[in-house]
């Protein structure tokens, strides 16, 4: 029998709540991003969500030039020359220049949260959860680098007999999964590239331990889907989307497959945290490169869906 023991005042960073998604699992369902990745596609769009602690962003267009920011901060984080304003190997993430920033071109992404103050959030969309089906998703970053309060977060869901689901890169301990999967109803695990060389070069880590965590939580016996992100010339050649296929069908507890489009929808965040993107000169895929894909997995007697769950 599980335990149901919740403390209320584990903490952790969150660096955004978004309500009525309906990609994200079954239902009108409300998602939780957690701060923290020990992965480092090139291709992310959250690159704000890498991080495990706040970071300030900057926003070019709503900078007035009134150098507020730049009185206030003790630190000499604040360099005019800097495309995103902030030197963050300087930068304390104090919040000082946030404060002083009325415009809103400064912002601190990620906050430090209580179990209790996100339940108390999160309940304030309950009666959508229950009229629809729907419930609460974390994602990220990757939860499970926030082990314990992702745990003690699913805990109080489960007690608000709320449907629970993660986006996961199950890039992580046995040990974790194992603490969090009997919290879980869902577990929406993405399958990079099927190649551990190009994993290791595109992503940052090997694939062992991803390949190796899909089976446990197939084993567990909780609802698994695969998700594929498709990146053109990284992973969208048919011989690793056929080979994502058979794997996915070699797991008991898989029944659907989606494949989720590259998209640029990130690309600014870079600037604004002073980062490189990587993947400027890509372009998404096409309707008829994807529809050939859909038809590769669905040769495995899989469901495939594209971007998502419908």
């Amino acid at each position: 029998m599980l335990k149901h023991e919740l403390d209320l005042n584990k903490k952790g960073v969150v660096f955004d709540i978004q309500r009525f998604s309906v990609h994200d699992g079954p239902g009108i369902r409300t998602i939780v991003f957690l701060k923290g990745c020990p992965l480092s596609c090139h291709w992310c769009s959250n690159p704000e969500s890498q991080c495990m602690d706040p970071q300030v962003m900057f926003i070019p267009r709503n900078c007035i030039g009134c150098k507020k920011c730049y009185e206030v901060c003790t630190k000499g984080a604040i360099d005019f020359n800097l495309p995103s304003r902030v030197d963050q190997n300087k930068c304390i993430n104090c919040g000082k220049c946030v404060e002083s920033c009325y415009a809103g071109a400064l912002n601190l992404v990620g906050n430090i949260k209580t179990v209790e103050e996100l339940l108390i959030e999160l309940k304030k969309d309950n009666v959508y959860y229950r009229r629809s089906g729907g419930g609460i998703t974390l994602s990220g970053g990757e939860a499970t680098a926030q082990p314990e309060f992702a745990e003690e977060l699913l805990k109080g869901c489960k007690q608000n007999g709320w449907h629970t689901a993660i986006e996961t890169t199950a890039f992580t301990n046995p040990r974790i999964l194992e603490r969090i999967l009997p919290w879980l109803d869902l577990v929406m695990l993405d399958i990079k590239h099927m190649d551990q060389n190009k994993h290791l070069e595109y992503i940052g880590q090997s694939n062992d331990l991803i390949l190796q965590n899909a089976q446990l939580i197939a084993q567990f016996g909780v609802q698994l889907i695969i998700r594929v992100p498709v990146i053109p010339n990284i992973n969208s050649d048919e011989k690793n989307i056929e080979a994502t296929a058979n794997f996915a069908a070699s797991l008991r507890s898989v029944r659907e497959v989606h494949l989720l489009p590259y998209h640029r929808l990130g690309e600014n965040k870079y600037e604004y945290l002073g980062y490189n993107y990587k993947m400027k000169d890509l372009h998404p895929p096409t309707k008829d490169e994807i529809n050939n894909l859909k038809a590769i997995v669905e040769k495995y007697g899989l469901i495939c869906k594209v971007g998502g769950i419908d």
